[in-house]
């Protein structure tokens, strides 16, 4: 999954997929978790259908942090720092007595 989003295909494609897999889990924990406390088959298909728009977002967000760090991982490997440590490094206070360089 990680070399499918890392490869340059599609994002959107790949976020698809993770939202989509996002909402199928929370459909089946929401429903399942309805079954289990004895609700009417209604509120359970409410409830599974509230879960899966949550974890949908939330696995969608998840999936964008996670595809961030995997190509910060492949910069830094590569030997290329990315832009936010090398911004973070040139405001890092020095030490007390101590000229930056």
């Amino acid at each position: 999954m990680a070399k499918h989003l890392l490869d340059g295909g599609d994002d959107v494609s790949g976020m698809k997929l993770l939202m989509s897999l996002g909402g199928l889990i929370g459909f089946g924990l929401g429903a399942l978790a309805g079954w289990l406390q004895g609700c009417a088959w209604p509120e359970v298909f409410w409830r599974a259908c509230v879960a899966a728009v949550l974890a949908g977002i939330v696995l969608r967000w998840w999936g964008r942090v996670w595809i961030k760090s995997l190509e910060a991982a492949v910069q830094e490997r590569a030997g290329q720092p990315n832009s936010s440590s090398t911004a973070l490094s040139s405001t890092e206070p020095s030490a007390p007595g101590h000229a930056k360089a």
